[in-house]
Protein backbone atom coordinates (compact mmCIF):
# COMPACT_ATOMS: atom_id res chain seq x y z
CA UNK A 1 0.00 0.00 0.00
CA UNK A 2 2.47 3.04 0.66
CA UNK A 3 4.52 2.01 -2.38
CA UNK A 4 0.89 2.59 -4.25
CA UNK A 5 0.35 5.28 -3.13
CA UNK A 6 3.71 6.77 -3.51
CA UNK A 7 3.20 6.69 -7.05
CA UNK A 8 -0.31 8.21 -6.93
CA UNK A 9 0.51 11.63 -4.94
CA UNK A 10 4.25 11.75 -5.73
CA UNK A 11 3.94 10.63 -9.77
CA UNK A 12 2.71 12.88 -12.56
CA UNK A 13 0.85 9.80 -13.87
CA UNK A 14 0.06 8.63 -10.79
CA UNK A 15 -1.94 12.01 -9.67
CA UNK A 16 -4.05 11.93 -13.25
CA UNK A 17 -4.97 8.36 -11.80
CA UNK A 18 -5.46 9.78 -8.25
CA UNK A 19 -8.07 12.63 -10.00
CA UNK A 20 -10.41 9.75 -10.75
CA UNK A 21 -9.75 7.32 -7.65
CA UNK A 22 -10.56 10.45 -5.21
CA UNK A 23 -13.83 11.44 -6.42
CA UNK A 24 -16.71 10.36 -4.35
CA UNK A 25 -18.67 8.43 -7.63
CA UNK A 26 -15.80 6.24 -8.20
CA UNK A 27 -15.57 5.77 -3.77
CA UNK A 28 -19.26 4.73 -4.06
CA UNK A 29 -18.64 2.35 -6.95
CA UNK A 30 -15.69 0.46 -5.09
CA UNK A 31 -18.13 1.04 -2.43
CA UNK A 32 -21.04 -1.18 -3.77
CA UNK A 33 -18.50 -4.17 -4.87
CA UNK A 34 -17.04 -4.03 -1.00
CA UNK A 35 -20.71 -4.57 0.12
CA UNK A 36 -21.31 -7.69 -2.55
CA UNK A 37 -20.47 -11.28 -2.13
CA UNK A 38 -18.10 -10.78 -4.85
CA UNK A 39 -15.56 -9.02 -2.67
CA UNK A 40 -15.31 -12.14 -0.15
CA UNK A 41 -12.57 -13.09 -1.96
CA UNK A 42 -10.55 -10.23 -0.86
CA UNK A 43 -10.94 -10.91 3.11
CA UNK A 44 -8.36 -13.33 3.53
CA UNK A 45 -5.83 -11.50 2.58
CA UNK A 46 -6.66 -8.45 4.36
CA UNK A 47 -6.99 -10.31 7.39
CA UNK A 48 -3.36 -12.08 7.02
CA UNK A 49 -1.78 -8.90 5.66
CA UNK A 50 -2.51 -6.57 8.84
CA UNK A 51 -2.13 -9.45 11.62
CA UNK A 52 -5.73 -9.56 12.40
CA UNK A 53 -6.43 -11.87 14.86
CA UNK A 54 -10.21 -12.96 14.20
CA UNK A 55 -10.87 -14.59 18.13
CA UNK A 56 -11.17 -11.09 19.21
CA UNK A 57 -14.00 -10.48 17.00
CA UNK A 58 -17.55 -11.69 17.67
CA UNK A 59 -17.87 -13.12 14.31
CA UNK A 60 -15.46 -14.78 12.00
CA UNK A 61 -16.94 -15.38 8.91
CA UNK A 62 -18.10 -12.75 6.91
CA UNK A 63 -20.54 -11.94 3.48
CA UNK A 64 -18.52 -9.20 1.76
CA UNK A 65 -15.26 -7.28 2.51
CA UNK A 66 -17.01 -4.20 4.40
CA UNK A 67 -18.91 -6.85 6.68
CA UNK A 68 -15.43 -8.06 7.65
CA UNK A 69 -13.91 -4.61 7.51
CA UNK A 70 -16.84 -3.72 10.09
CA UNK A 71 -16.81 -6.44 12.24
CA UNK A 72 -17.82 -5.51 16.09
CA UNK A 73 -15.13 -6.47 18.63
CA UNK A 74 -15.86 -8.27 21.95
CA UNK A 75 -16.95 -5.39 24.00
CA UNK A 76 -14.44 -6.90 26.64
CA UNK A 77 -11.50 -5.82 24.58
CA UNK A 78 -12.63 -2.11 24.85
CA UNK A 79 -13.96 -1.42 28.29
CA UNK A 80 -15.78 1.99 28.69
CA UNK A 81 -13.86 3.84 31.41
CA UNK A 82 -17.36 4.79 33.42
CA UNK A 83 -15.95 7.44 35.72
CA UNK A 84 -17.78 10.69 34.28
CA UNK A 85 -14.75 13.11 35.13
CA UNK A 86 -12.66 11.09 32.42
CA UNK A 87 -12.15 12.13 28.88
CA UNK A 88 -12.05 8.83 26.84
CA UNK A 89 -11.03 8.25 22.95
CA UNK A 90 -14.13 7.51 21.19
CA UNK A 91 -12.26 5.02 19.04
CA UNK A 92 -9.11 3.44 18.21
CA UNK A 93 -6.58 5.34 16.32
CA UNK A 94 -3.05 7.15 16.27
CA UNK A 95 -3.86 10.29 18.98
CA UNK A 96 -2.58 14.21 18.69
CA UNK A 97 -3.61 16.95 20.60
CA UNK A 98 -3.38 20.71 19.80
CA UNK A 99 -4.73 23.69 21.09
CA UNK A 100 -7.14 26.39 18.79
CA UNK A 101 -5.72 29.55 17.80
CA UNK A 102 -7.83 31.69 15.38
CA UNK A 103 -7.40 31.76 11.94
CA UNK A 104 -4.09 29.45 12.79
CA UNK A 105 -3.04 26.81 10.13
CA UNK A 106 -3.09 23.78 12.57
CA UNK A 107 -0.57 21.32 11.72
CA UNK A 108 -1.47 17.52 11.61
CA UNK A 109 1.77 15.71 10.57
CA UNK A 110 2.55 17.34 7.67
CA UNK A 111 -0.96 18.76 6.61
CA UNK A 112 -2.74 21.82 8.13
CA UNK A 113 -6.04 22.98 8.10
CA UNK A 114 -8.10 25.66 9.99
CA UNK A 115 -11.61 24.85 11.98
CA UNK A 116 -13.61 27.57 10.28
CA UNK A 117 -12.35 25.36 6.96
CA UNK A 118 -13.02 22.07 8.11
CA UNK A 119 -16.50 23.08 9.35
CA UNK A 120 -17.77 25.55 6.79
CA UNK A 121 -18.87 27.86 9.80
CA UNK A 122 -16.88 30.81 11.22
CA UNK A 123 -19.32 31.14 14.07
CA UNK A 124 -18.94 27.55 15.28
CA UNK A 125 -15.40 27.63 14.61
CA UNK A 126 -14.94 30.74 16.75
CA UNK A 127 -16.48 29.31 20.02
CA UNK A 128 -13.97 26.94 20.33
CA UNK A 129 -11.22 29.35 19.41
CA UNK A 130 -8.53 28.69 22.51
CA UNK A 131 -9.75 24.96 23.03
CA UNK A 132 -8.74 21.30 22.43
CA UNK A 133 -8.51 19.81 18.99
CA UNK A 134 -7.96 16.05 18.97
CA UNK A 135 -7.01 14.31 16.07
CA UNK A 136 -7.55 10.18 16.10
CA UNK A 137 -6.46 9.04 12.73
CA UNK A 138 -7.62 5.53 11.86
CA UNK A 139 -5.54 3.34 10.05
CA UNK A 140 -7.11 0.29 8.10
CA UNK A 141 -6.21 -2.27 10.79
CA UNK A 142 -7.79 -0.52 13.37
CA UNK A 143 -10.73 -0.54 14.60
CA UNK A 144 -13.00 1.03 12.52
CA UNK A 145 -16.21 1.65 15.19
CA UNK A 146 -16.31 4.44 17.23
CA UNK A 147 -18.45 5.57 20.03
CA UNK A 148 -19.57 8.79 22.23
CA UNK A 149 -17.25 10.10 24.38
CA UNK A 150 -19.95 11.12 27.00
CA UNK A 151 -23.26 11.55 27.67
CA UNK A 152 -25.46 13.96 26.56
CA UNK A 153 -27.51 15.65 23.39
CA UNK A 154 -26.59 15.70 20.17
CA UNK A 155 -27.53 17.83 17.05
CA UNK A 156 -28.06 16.95 13.49
CA UNK A 157 -25.59 15.58 11.27
CA UNK A 158 -24.32 17.77 8.92
CA UNK A 159 -22.12 16.38 5.78
CA UNK A 160 -20.10 18.43 3.95
CA UNK A 161 -19.20 16.65 0.44
CA UNK A 162 -15.46 16.67 -0.66
CA UNK A 163 -13.00 14.27 -2.13
CA UNK A 164 -11.79 11.05 -0.22
CA UNK A 165 -8.15 11.10 -0.17
CA UNK A 166 -5.73 8.86 1.95
CA UNK A 167 -5.37 10.12 5.05
CA UNK A 168 -1.40 8.76 5.04
CA UNK A 169 1.15 10.98 5.77
CA UNK A 170 1.86 10.65 1.93
CA UNK A 171 -1.34 12.31 1.65
CA UNK A 172 -1.10 14.81 4.72
CA UNK A 173 2.32 16.39 3.61
CA UNK A 174 1.07 17.59 0.09
CA UNK A 175 -3.09 18.23 0.79
CA UNK A 176 -5.17 20.14 3.17
CA UNK A 177 -6.57 16.75 3.50
CA UNK A 178 -9.14 17.51 6.18
CA UNK A 179 -10.53 20.34 4.31
CA UNK A 180 -11.30 18.77 0.96
CA UNK A 181 -12.44 15.36 2.24
CA UNK A 182 -15.48 14.40 2.76
CA UNK A 183 -16.26 14.66 6.14
CA UNK A 184 -19.53 14.84 8.66
CA UNK A 185 -19.92 16.55 11.80
CA UNK A 186 -22.33 17.11 15.15
CA UNK A 187 -22.43 19.61 18.04
CA UNK A 188 -23.33 18.01 21.04
CA UNK A 189 -23.64 18.80 24.51
CA UNK A 190 -22.51 16.66 27.00
CA UNK A 191 -22.41 16.03 30.93
CA UNK A 192 -18.84 16.32 32.06
CA UNK A 193 -17.20 18.51 29.31
CA UNK A 194 -19.95 21.05 27.82
CA UNK A 195 -20.09 22.17 24.21
CA UNK A 196 -18.20 20.00 21.92
CA UNK A 197 -17.73 18.76 17.93
CA UNK A 198 -17.32 15.35 16.98
CA UNK A 199 -16.16 15.25 13.40
CA UNK A 200 -15.48 11.90 11.47
CA UNK A 201 -13.24 12.34 7.92
CA UNK A 202 -13.45 10.31 4.95
CA UNK A 203 -10.74 8.91 3.26
CA UNK A 204 -9.28 7.40 0.08
CA UNK A 205 -11.99 4.90 -0.64
CA UNK A 206 -14.31 4.96 2.17
CA UNK A 207 -17.46 4.52 0.84
CA UNK A 208 -19.61 6.04 3.78
CA UNK A 209 -19.39 7.46 6.83
CA UNK A 210 -22.69 5.69 8.50
CA UNK A 211 -23.72 7.66 12.05
CA UNK A 212 -26.68 5.50 13.49
CA UNK A 213 -28.48 8.78 14.80
CA UNK A 214 -29.83 12.37 13.83
CA UNK A 215 -30.73 14.45 16.60
CA UNK A 216 -30.39 12.38 19.84
CA UNK A 217 -30.01 11.39 23.19
CA UNK A 218 -26.87 9.38 24.20
CA UNK A 219 -24.47 7.33 26.83
CA UNK A 220 -21.00 7.69 27.24
CA UNK A 221 -19.33 4.44 25.17
CA UNK A 222 -22.44 4.05 22.84
CA UNK A 223 -21.98 2.98 19.23
CA UNK A 224 -22.25 6.51 17.45
CA UNK A 225 -21.19 5.08 13.73
CA UNK A 226 -18.62 3.28 11.18
CA UNK A 227 -16.62 3.81 8.86
CA UNK A 228 -16.70 1.68 5.52
CA UNK A 229 -13.65 0.74 3.95
CA UNK A 230 -10.30 2.32 3.95
CA UNK A 231 -8.38 4.59 6.69
CA UNK A 232 -10.38 7.22 8.22
CA UNK A 233 -10.25 9.71 11.23
CA UNK A 234 -12.24 11.29 13.78
CA UNK A 235 -11.62 14.91 15.20
CA UNK A 236 -13.13 16.12 18.35
CA UNK A 237 -13.44 19.62 19.48
CA UNK A 238 -13.61 20.69 23.07
CA UNK A 239 -13.66 24.29 24.69
CA UNK A 240 -10.92 26.38 26.50
CA UNK A 241 -11.09 24.82 30.20
CA UNK A 242 -12.97 21.64 29.36
CA UNK A 243 -10.11 19.14 30.25
CA UNK A 244 -7.01 18.45 31.04
CA UNK A 245 -5.14 15.92 27.87
CA UNK A 246 -3.01 12.96 29.53
CA UNK A 247 0.50 14.89 30.06
CA UNK A 248 2.37 12.05 28.08
CA UNK A 249 0.30 12.84 25.08
CA UNK A 250 0.74 16.36 25.04
CA UNK A 251 4.35 15.83 25.15
CA UNK A 252 4.31 13.60 22.25
CA UNK A 253 2.03 15.68 20.60
CA UNK A 254 4.56 18.70 21.06
CA UNK A 255 7.24 16.71 19.46
CA UNK A 256 5.06 15.81 16.22
CA UNK A 257 4.31 12.04 17.19
CA UNK A 258 1.08 10.16 17.74
CA UNK A 259 -0.19 8.79 20.36
CA UNK A 260 -1.77 5.29 20.19
CA UNK A 261 -5.06 4.59 21.81
CA UNK A 262 -8.22 2.43 22.49
CA UNK A 263 -11.84 3.39 22.19
CA UNK A 264 -12.65 3.89 25.58
CA UNK A 265 -9.54 4.46 27.47
CA UNK A 266 -9.30 6.91 29.50
CA UNK A 267 -6.88 10.32 28.02
CA UNK A 268 -7.45 12.96 29.52
CA UNK A 269 -9.90 14.61 32.86
CA UNK A 270 -12.64 17.61 33.25
CA UNK A 271 -10.98 20.37 34.76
Amino acid sequence: MPRSLDFLYGNPFGRLILKAAVCRPVSKLVGVFLDSRASKVLIKRFIRSNGIDLSEYEKQTFDSFNDCFTRRIKPELRPIDGDPSSLIAPCDGRLTVIKAEKDRAIPVKQSVFTLSGMLKDEGLAKEFEDGLILVFRLCVDNYHRYCYFDSGRKGENVFIKGKLHTVQPVALERLPVFTENCREYTVMETRSFGRAVQCEVGALLVGKIKNHSGECEFLRGEEKGMFLYGGSTVILLLKKGAARIDPDILAASEKGMETPVKMGMKIGERI
